[in-house]
């Protein structure tokens, strides 16, 4: 797409107030999931309860996700995303009420990560495939990026209030939950800017059947997993994604890790949680304008060894800006991985096959992470003290995703010596 640049896209009216809206909420869902962690923490005090709230946002993600995708690839689009906002609005509404009125607890924090987690397995494929239909195809890329942007900045924007009003509206433990309850509740506030953008919306959400009707929902799933899988890079490069954030997928640590690792807490834990996103803001601001190398293959497996390598100065780090640092730089290098995925799906995948190969993906994207948490719970709650266990947990995920990237680079001359077009900025 020679001469597309970002910010072309925001020329569009439905791109543009789509783009607004869903930067405001998720700004406030990247609140509610650092709010959610640290008040796990704060009513138990174990990393084994933090890892199971990435297996209460995994379990949906895996059971809907292939439904997610069909609905995207059957039914308006935007009626499926109008559905979905407002599932995860009505969520956020029933945590800041029970937790205001002191009726929170674990268990209703998992169930209400988990639907809106399942909500999310209808709503990202429905986006993903509505968005090539706000833009003229020559600006999609820059259009693309700027997604990535948005997302990036909501991940700095969203943990870094929430910790400036865990701090300010609930400095000590005692009285943690009504800071929280404001967080849900500027959460549920949030998605009315992605349902306004969607109901004034000019752009058809609705998918046209094929000649001879839409296929049985078993053939069409049948379809959609044959091309994915019958898709070698495409397969390699979900299944390097998956492993590497399941080794090192330990962010749900970090509110234990701000407290009894580094003493920095609820402010700390905000920045320390955005950290990742600083990085990779800057990785997409400069894959945006920087040209990717034709060896995008080497590109990835340089990028995966990257991002084990820094989450191990990330575990062994005992100081505030070392840890910081080391999480920005798993943050650049996991975009820069992503960048050459997204490329890989968006060239490769026919329209008609979005919704499901999206749905396909997001187990594989959202599926390693979650589990990773979970994993690193259980690996941190083996040792009698808690910041000992914290540390190996981190470090040994770090560890092996090395080796991961290290075997893969040897084993697999599919994804070592891909050759990606050379894509141009934007």
């Amino acid at each position: 797409m020679p001469g597309s640049r970002p910010y072309e896209a925001l020329r569009h009216r439905d791109f543009r107030r789509l783009f607004s809206g869903q930067l405001v909420s998720l700004i406030g869902t990247q609140m509610q999931v650092a709010a959610v962690n640290w008040h796990v923490y704060l009513l138990t005090g174990s990393p084994l309860a933090l890892g199971f709230v990435g297996l209460a946002r995994v379990v949906p993600i895996v059971a809907f996700s292939v439904a997610g995708g069909l609905a995207a690839d059957r039914y308006d689009r935007r009626r499926v995303m109008l559905s979905a906002q407002t599932a995860m609005t009505l969520v956020a509404a029933g945590l800041a009420l029970l937790t205001a009125t002191g009726r929170d607890s674990v268990a209703a924090l998992y169930a209400g990560t988990a639907l809106i987690a399942a909500a999310a397995a209808f709503d990202s494929p429905a986006r993903q495939a509505l968005t090539p239909r706000l833009v003229p195809l020559q600006v999609l890329g820059g259009a693309l990026s700027l997604n990535l942007a948005m997302f990036h900045a909501a991940m700095i924007g969203g943990p870094a209030l929430a910790g400036l009003l865990i701090a300010k509206l609930a400095p000590d433990p005692a009285h943690g939950r009504a800071g929280l309850a404001v967080l849900y509740a500027l959460n549920a506030v949030s998605f009315l800017g992605t349902i306004l953008a969607l109901l004034t919306m000019r752009t058809s959400g609705r998918v046209e059947a094929p000649p001879g009707g839409h296929e049985g929902l078993v053939e069409s799933l049948r379809a959609g997993l044959r091309f994915v899988f019958g898709t070698p890079i495409m397969v390699w490069s979900m299944t390097l994604d998956f492993f590497a954030t399941f080794f090192s997928g330990s962010l749900s640590l970090l509110p234990v890790v701000a407290d009894k690792v580094l003493g920095v807490g609820a402010h700390g834990y905000g920045w320390l949680v955005a950290a990742p996103a600083v990085g990779a803001l800057a990785g997409s601001l400069l894959t945006s304008l920087v040209p990717l190398p034709r060896r995008q293959g080497r590109l990835l497996l340089v990028a995966v060894a990257a991002y084990g390598g820094f989450t191990v100065v990330y575990g062994l780090s005992r100081s505030f800006w070392l840890t910081f640092a080391a999480l920005a730089l798993t943050g650049f290098a996991d975009v820069a991985s992503t960048v050459v995925r997204q490329l890989v799906r968006q060239l490769l995948t026919p329209d008609e096959l979005r919704g499901r190969m999206t749905a396909v993906n997001m187990i594989f994207f959202m599926g390693g992470p979650q589990l990773g948490e979970l994993e690193a719970g259980l690996v941190a709650s083996l040792f009698a003290s808690v910041a000992v266990g914290v540390t190996v947990s981190i470090v040994s995920g770090g560890v092996l995703t090395l080796v991961l990237a290290g075997v893969l680079a040897v084993a697999t001359p599919v994804v070592r010596g891909y050759e990606g077009p050379v894509a141009p900025p934007g």
